[in-house]
């Protein structure tokens, strides 16, 4: 079973910046697929980002393009979302999620994955 505990939520201004972490044990982390979700109040679970097992290949949903960046550190368990030039519409709950089914491609649904942290609460103020 793989373990999964985010962290560096907050509150920030439109315009400010948060680095989101999320650590992973449990299970061989370079073998997972790794992907951020946020849902805000009112709305479903939404993607944001994944990066695939070596780090070679990331989606990302359009509202954050250009503004966030995922990585991972596979010698670290870890996976971040850089978020910048943050707006108010990014104010949501933050999950990081893991993928271990070695068939998937792409992995851009939350029902592709199994695994999910606890979420952390990012608020942006305007």
């Amino acid at each position: 079973q793989v373990q999964l505990v985010e962290s560096g939520g907050g509150l920030v201004q439109t315009g400010g910046s948060l680095r989101l972490s999320c650590a992973a044990s449990g299970g061989t982390f370079s073998s997972y697929i790794m992907g951020w979700f946020r849902q805000a109040p009112g709305k479903e679970r939404e993607f944001v980002m994944r990066i695939s097992r070596q780090g070679s290949s990331i989606y990302s949903t359009d509202s954050v393009k250009g503004r966030f960046t995922i990585s991972r550190d596979n010698a670290k368990n870890t996976v971040y979302l850089q978020m910048n030039s943050l707006k108010p519409e990014d104010t949501a709950v933050y999950y990081c999620a893991a993928n271990d089914d070695a068939s998937t491609w792409y992995a851009t649904q939350s029902h592709e994955y199994h695994y999910w942290g606890q979420g952390t609460q990012v608020t942006v103020s305007s």
